[in-house]
């Protein structure tokens, strides 16, 4: 069982920053596909980024390439978002998901039915 709580979010002003965590338990995140989603109002969740389990490759959707990076602190079993650049559109609860599975060549990952573990999700609010 691997159980994701993620912390950090908050009300940042646009052009601003911000950082959000993902704790796990129950498996180290550098032994599965760690990955973050956001959920804007009226909206369905959509993939964000992700960082593969071996390799520690990591993918970005189009709209946060350049702004967003996804790390993970493999001692601290957290994996983190950093939010750069961050403007109003980005503004959604953020969830943290596990995939377990492997997969072979380049492929990541990046559908929310491919993932088994979620997290609460934490709210970031971007204001114009």
């Amino acid at each position: 069982q691997v159980r994701l709580v993620e912390s950090g979010g908050g009300l940042v002003q646009a052009g601003g920053s911000l950082r959000i965590s993902c704790a796990a338990s129950g498996r180290t995140v550098d032994s599965a596909i760690m990955a973050w989603f956001r959920q804007a109002p009226g909206k369905e969740r959509e993939f964000v980024a992700v960082v593969m389990r071996s390799s520690g490759n990591t993918y970005y959707a189009d709209s946060v390439k350049d702004r967003f990076t996804i790390s993970r602190d493999n001692a601290a079993n957290t994996v983190y978002l950093q939010m750069n650049s961050l403007k109003p559109e980005d503004t959604a609860v953020y969830y943290c998901a596990a995939n377990t599975r492997r997969y072979i060549g380049n492929y990541y990952p990046h559908a929310t039915t491919e993932y088994g573990y979620w997290g609460q999700g934490t709210q970031v609010t971007v204001s114009s």
